[in-house]
């Protein structure tokens, strides 16, 4: 099913909404008073997101540089390092 221009912009919003928490997260800006499992479990939520929205087939010309380095950055992420 390919998502109208309007739904495309949104969930690619989303995307990047995704991918800040995840590098913020990462970075200690974010959720710092959160145990590790509640910031692992946050990560590992935005990371499953943006790997199902990446996997779509009906993205035109949005870059997905930063999605990627954050699905990347999630995957080595440990909350307790």
């Amino acid at each position: 099913m390919t998502r109208e221009a309007d739904q495309l912009a949104q969930d690619y919003s989303a995307m990047g909404d995704s991918v800040d928490l995840i590098n913020a997260i990462i970075a200690g800006d974010a959720m710092a008073d959160d145990d590790a499992a509640d910031r692992q479990d946050c990560v590992d939520r935005n990371k499953e997101h943006l790997q199902i929205m990446v996997a779509k087939d009906d993205w035109g010309s949005e870059d997905m540089t930063a999605v990627n380095a954050a699905i990347t950055a999630a995957d080595a992420y440990d909350p307790n390092a």
